[in-house]
């Protein structure tokens, strides 16, 4: 071993191992050793002992295990700073995001309350602030405002017989139709958590989320902006709702009302340099200055003291009831036209949760279940609807508050439902002079950060364009579609991208670089070198039944080899040589009787043999065409037409039938080529299916009629335990042509004699 830094060598020697040897040095289990019976597993699942309770209720109720043991002394102070932070952040974005599902603005702090309170006991992420949440608010509000739309809540007045709005009807019909749409996605998050497909969180990938989160961003825009302005545009459904609700809003605008339009400005202009210098503070503060609290506090005062809602006419929040709401069934007849709206939410809410789960999970040192976060996420919604809360999910902004003021376990979640409790009981009429123009414009400026993700529009242009397609079509679909209908169109054309990449994979042959038994893209790197007859072929994506047929035509291409033209010459050409055996017994048996006519030359092509036939069967052959031959051995060999071939052994018919059953295709003249062998590297095959088997066996197949032998490396377990079921080995196709790796493949493929497909024979390799 050389020990210089970088410049290792060493030398290892063993032989070389297929994977028939490999088995029997590693004994390797059989299938039914690996895999039991399903009726063993069945009573495995259903067979109950006191260990197997205990993991299952601690599992299914996660505070079991870790209250027992909390430590005040360690965990108390830090949880109870951390969760009057977050309870703090929690009141202006529980009423904000209010607007936003369409709903009066308690019920925002209703959902602030009840849902946490859930997932405290049911949930597995230690910094997960669960609450109100900007996408699923819009998602929500798209759902009220569809199913309750305000003309059809217009009354008529008794008094002037003018047409005027039943807000309290309308808001009442709304509640019922958030409740209901927030009790079936839960519903779905909980049975996809107890069936355990807790994995479907996996097929959203970031930049899918990422987009889909900026055009909702644009949503709660549009639809914010009616009381940015106090203008009431017409209310649009279906796709393309978003444009035309959007142009009809731009002509409502000479309609503006300057107070209203006074207060958002000024709100936003100091919300959002509060917040800039929150950000600059942020390492000399131990605590976020409550900025979002500050300025509806601020606003709710001054509103009071110049009585903005009758001076000015501008829109306040209104009466808010002290106290908890009783609990009541969803409407269940809703179900019927909110199912899909519900599913849509449901993946939704969970992808965003288990995306920020997972990510303090790692950094903090600790594991968090996806069955159960989804189980948890769901039972907190369908909780939390009896008591008219509409969907939930951590949010970005809380959780990172949560984890950065030093939370240590979900006992700061609780602290943050109590303040909010605190603020329904005592403190909630307090905010009845908050303008909801106060509200849109906190709305507003905290999407500020969901508008910087156009950024990645730049970066994934430099880093991938398949990532940067999914992205621009998950936004485009998701503006022209609205949020279900694009959800579904971004995940349909996700996975395309993922099928059309598996489906139009990268193929290479591999060269050896000299001096190692290292195989690399000969087309990609320059000192890699082809082995000499052999070709080494590789796929960059597993064989299924969407690439079989391309994979074929792929080594048919590169090997430059067109095996269905050899293959249908040779099948004529032996054809042939039937029809001359036939021929010639005739001829001999008219020479038996004397009957032998003059043999003349015709360009006739004739193959003889030039050197004596080796014991495995191998000569070689000289080709002549328009020659003389002797007529005493020849003779026969006047019927032939021109261009035929044949073989000639001796003069003897049992020596002339064997002769003819071993001719080559390369011994009949019409091709020649170099390659002998074929490896194909299936070390990228994580599975491999039923087509992608008789593929495999027609490629053995076709190549072993020209000459040429297949052999397969790198075979993952699983890979070759499909292959055994899906009857792949047999006599001639057998475990020996599976090799470890490429190399060993080689090293055989060099050293064991193979069928000779031209007139090169065995001495001469």
């Amino acid at each position: 071993m050389d020990s210089r830094a970088g410049s290792a060598k060493y030398r290892v020697e063993r032989q070389v191992l297929d994977e028939q040897r490999l088995e029997e040095l590693t004994r390797r289990k059989t299938f039914s050793e690996i895999h039991k019976p399903l009726t063993d597993r069945l009573k495995d699942t259903f067979r109950c002992t006191l260990p197997k309770l205990k993991r299952s209720v601690m599992s299914s109720c996660p505070v079991l295990y870790w209250l027992p043991k909390y430590s005040v002394w360690d965990y108390g102070m830090p949880d109870l700073v951390s969760g009057i932070s977050v309870g703090i952040m929690h009141l202006p974005q529980g009423l904000a995001y209010a607007l936003l599902a369409s709903v009066p603005p308690v019920f925002g702090l209703y959902t602030s309350l009840y849902p946490a309170l859930i997932y405290f006991f049911f949930g597995t992420s230690r910094h997960n602030s669960i609450g109100t949440f900007t996408v699923l608010s819009i998602m929500v509000g798209s759902v009220t405002e569809r199913l309750a739309p305000d003309e059809f809540f217009l009354k008529t007045n008794g008094t002037n017989l003018t047409l005027e709005m039943d807000v309290a009807a309308r808001d009442a019909y709304r509640v019922q139709v958030a409740a209901a749409t927030t009790f079936l996605g839960g519903l779905i998050q909980v049975l996809l958590g107890v069936i355990k497909f807790g994995f479907v969180g996996t097929y959203l990938s970031e930049p899918l989320v990422r987009a889909y989160t900026s055009a909702a961003a644009a949503h709660a825009v549009v639809a914010q902006l009616k009381y940015l302005f106090k203008v009431s545009p017409k209310r649009f459904t279906g796709p393309l709702s978003q444009v035309y609700t959007l142009v009809d809003l731009c002509l409502s605008l000479p309609k503006t009302h300057l107070p209203t339009l006074l207060v958002s400005s000024v709100t936003i202009v100091l919300l959002t340099g509060a917040k800039e210098l929150n950000s600059f503070l942020s390492t000399k503060l131990p605590v976020p200055i409550p900025v979002e609290l500050i300025t509806i506090v601020a606003a709710t005062l001054l509103s009071s003291t110049i009585d903005l809602n009758n001076n000015y006419s501008v829109s306040v929040v209104g009466e808010i009831p002290s106290g908890l709401s009783a609990p009541s069934v969803p409407n269940l007849s809703l179900f019927g036209d909110v199912i899909g709206d519900a599913f849509a939410l449901a993946i939704v809410g969970y992808a965003v949760s288990i995306s920020l789960g997972k990510t303090f999970a790692l950094k903090h040192g600790y594991k968090v279940d996806s069955n159960q976060e989804l189980v948890a996420l769901g039972l907190s919604n369908a909780v939390g609807s009896f008591f008219q809360c509409f969907s939930v999910c951590s949010s970005m902004s809380r959780s990172l508050v949560q984890e950065t003021t030093g939370g240590k376990t979900q006992m700061a979640g609780v602290a943050s439902a109590l303040i909010v409790l605190v603020t329904i009981l005592k403190l909630g009429m307090l905010f009845q002079e908050l303008p909801k123009a106060v509200l849109a414009s906190i709305v507003l400026v905290n999407l500020k950060g969901m508008f910087k993700q156009y950024s990645d529009v730049v970066t994934l242009w430099r880093r991938s364009k398949i990532d940067l397609a999914v992205w621009l079509v998950t936004w485009v679909s998701t503006m022209l579609l609205n949020l279900d209908l694009g959800l579904a169109a971004s995940i349909a054309f996700a996975l395309f991208t993922v099928t059309f990449r598996t489906q139009m994979p990268t193929y290479s042959v591999l060269g050896n670089v000299p001096g190692t038994e290292l195989y690399v893209d000969i087309e990609t790197h320059r000192e890699a070198r082809e082995v000499p007859g052999v070709t080494i072929f590789r796929s960059s994506a597993t064989v299924y039944f969407a690439n079989a047929e391309l994979y074929l035509e792929a080594l048919k291409e590169k090997s430059g080899l067109d095996i269905g033209k050899m293959i249908i010459y040779k099948r004529r050409q032996e054809a042939k040589q039937r029809r001359r055996e036939r021929r010639a017994k005739r001829r001999a048996k008219r020479q038996a009787k004397g009957e032998v006519g003059n043999v003349q030359g015709n360009g006739t092509v004739f193959v003889i043999p030039t050197a004596p036939q080796t014991p495995d069967g191998c000569s070689r052959w000289e080709y002549l065409k328009g020659g003389h031959p002797d007529s005493t051995s020849l003779g026969w060999m006047s019927e032939l037409q021109d261009g035929d071939t044949t073989t000639l052994g001796s003069s003897s018919e049992d020596t002339l039938s064997r002769d003819l059953e071993q001719v080559s295709l390369g011994s009949l003249g019409k091709w020649t080529w170099d390659i002998h062998s074929i490896i194909l590297d299936l070390s990228t095959a994580n599975f491999i299916d039923t087509v992608a088997i008789q593929t495999l066996k027609n490629i053995f197949r076709d190549f072993s009629e020209i000459d040429v032998d297949i052999y397969f490396s790198g075979c993952q377990a699983s890979v070759v335990e499909q292959l055994e079921r899906g009857d792949f080995f047999s006599e001639t196709l057998r475990k020996q042509h599976l090799f470890v790796s490429v190399h060993d493949a080689v090293l055989y493929c060099l050293n064991h004699p193979v069928t000779l497909h031209s007139s090169v024979t065995t001495s001469d390799r």
